[in-house]
């Protein structure tokens, strides 16, 4: 959830049922007597919460984000910016750098990488501080995000004392671990390889020996005799490669506003945010703020029977 300038993380609570909770029984005798078995009613909030509240998928599935030990015994943390302009999201995880997991000399060859790469794209982080002829080492995995088309209306429900909460998901991302330096490292390397290649070819082989005959020169290749021009009409019809030509503009003019989005994106700048554990103070304070305060009460002027009898596949 985006609360001002902070990311938090809404943690997964199930709050508790009050067990004072009655059912009507005249609402239940009537969906019986239509065929359908209601166990339980509850009342249905609707909220409207000022903040926007944002579906986020990542790896791992099966636990939080949370920071390695290593690195958080070193003062390290999770960090997180924003470009709101093309809805892009980024949360840099610390990496575990013990021994028996991490390689710190190919650290440091993808961080002088990374800080290439971020260069080139006018992606640079803020300025932090280092010790001189210190290297630029990799020191976290950056998680960029991808906006998912929503397919309907998304809704977040919340059951709390008897009531089921309802509030709409504004936006869904994915967010999956950017390599964009490796690219820098792949171009190094094969410029590595094309000069110790074009060394090879400019070699003209061991130096002769002095005690053994010069070799005889080549043969001089007679040139041929010039042949007459002569004229000739060609003519040139028009066929269905036209077509081909208008696809390949329409290509190039997909290309371009391709690379027109590219640059905008590149060109706006970072809003940095602060992320919040899921236990943590803020993001309960989240939590809260989902919830209305407001009892205004809505007539629902829709059938039960109606709602189950539109469900495909009931």
């Amino acid at each position: 959830m985006l609360v001002g300038d902070q990311l938090a993380d809404v943690p997964n609570k199930t709050p508790p049922i009050d067990s004072r909770r009655q059912t009507r029984i005249s609402e239940a005798r009537r969906l019986k007597q239509s065929g359908y078995n209601c166990l339980w009613e509850t009342t249905v909030v609707l909220l409207h919460c000022p903040h926007q509240v944002h579906i986020h998928q990542f790896l791992p599935l099966t636990r939080p984000l949370q920071v390695p030990p290593s690195a958080a015994a070193s003062g390290k943390h999770i960090r997180a910016r924003l470009k709101p302009g093309v809805c892009r999201l980024e949360v840099h995880v610390p990496v575990d750098t013990r021994s028996e997991v991490w390689n710190t000399e190919r650290s440091k060859e993808l961080g002088r990488a990374r800080v290439e790469d971020d260069k080139e794209k006018n992606q640079e982080l803020a300025k932090v501080k280092q010790r001189e002829e210190e290297e630029p080492r990799l020191s976290e995995v950056r998680m960029r995000s991808e906006q998912v088309p929503q397919v309907g209306a998304y809704i977040l429900g919340i059951v709390r004392i008897g009531q089921l909460h309802l509030h709409p998901i504004s936006e869904t991302h994915q967010l999956r671990p950017t390599l964009t330096y490796m690219d820098i490292l792949t171009r190094k390397n094969k410029r590595g390889r094309g000069g110790e290649e074009s060394d090879d070819d400019s070699d003209d082989g061991p130096l002769p020996d002095p005690d053994e005959p010069a070799p005889a020169p080549a043969p001089k290749k007679e040139k041929k005799p010039a042949v007459d021009a002569k004229e000739v009409q060609v003519s040139v019809r028009k066929t269905s490669e036209d077509k081909g030509m208008h696809f390949q503009g329409g290509l190039t003019a997909v290309r371009r506003e391709m690379l027109t989005i590219m640059h905008a994106e590149e060109d706006e700048k970072w809003d940095d945010y602060e992320y919040c554990d899921g236990e943590a103070a803020e993001s309960n304070n989240a939590f809260e703020a989902v919830f209305s305060q407001n009892a205004e009460h809505l007539e629902c002027k829709t059938d039960i029977t109606n709602v189950l009898k539109d469900i495909r596949g009931l």
